[in-house]
């Protein structure tokens, strides 16, 4: 296999009913927008009542009714944060933690080495984060998965990806290989993805791709580099 191809992200979809939460980190092709992109989907009704909401520049999961949420602890989280210079984006509460080493001047892998994947035997969900930070240079972005070391969740390996942005380059990170149960955890490095230059394209791709029933939310967040400034879509799959 050529370790250096690049895949279409809406042919990966197409061919994976369940990879769960998935993060995107990119640029596109004329190198001058950073692109982050994250999706939910869920199986269980509990998962399926949910809608992604804006809160300035933080993005979070809710419940879509809350008088049907059942257990909220690892499905209500803040999935997109801005600290200064960084964007932060995971699938679970661990965006905070990030956030708070970060205001105590440590760093994204100190924050996650505190942390574990998620106690939901039998599955133990990986934690998957990534964070974009932008200097005067230009930008760079890092990626981690912590995930169970067996089946019986008594060890958490920790994997750590630092990244030079590449035009027309993304990099895809999913909780789960494929549908299952328990449910296959994600495998190896994150994908290597086309990243296309038109935000609606890129969000109608990934968005269309997902499996029908199991698809829940979907942000893409573009972000000029030289200047800062932003373009963002935000689908939920239930509507008011």
């Amino acid at each position: 296999m050529n370790t250096y191809n690049i895949n279409d992200i809406g042919e990966l979809l197409r061919s994976n009913s369940y990879p769960g939460r998935g993060i995107v980190i990119g640029v596109t092709e004329d190198g001058k927008k950073a692109v982050a992109a994250y999706f939910i989907m869920g199986r269980s009704s509990n998962s399926r009542n949910r809608v992604f909401k804006e809160y300035g520049e933080t993005l979070k999961t809710e419940a879509f009714d809350p008088a049907k949420l059942e257990d909220p602890s690892l499905i209500v989280y803040s999935a997109i944060r801005k600290f200064r210079n960084s964007l932060i984006v995971t699938n679970g509460d661990q965006t905070d933690t990030i956030y708070s080493y970060l205001e105590n001047q440590s760093t994204f892998e100190d924050a996650l080495c505190s942390r574990e994947f998620e106690p939901d035997a039998p599955n133990y969900t990986p934690r998957i984060s990534g964070m974009l930070t932008f200097t005067d240079r230009g930008f760079s972005y890092k990626m981690s998965i912590l995930k169970s070391a067996d089946p019986e969740g008594k060890g958490c390996n920790r994997f750590f990806y630092n990244y030079v942005p590449t035009p027309g380059l993304g990099h895809f990170i999913h909780t789960y290989a494929c549908d299952g149960d328990p449910i296959p955890t994600f495998e190896g490095e994150p994908e290597r993805i086309k990243i296309s230059g038109d935000i609606d394209v890129f969000s109608e791709v990934i968005w269309s791709s997902l499996n029908s029933d199991n698809k829940i939310s979907l942000f893409v967040e573009y972000i000029d580099i030289a200047s800062g400034e932003t373009e963002k879509r935000l689908i939920n799959k239930n509507k008011a």
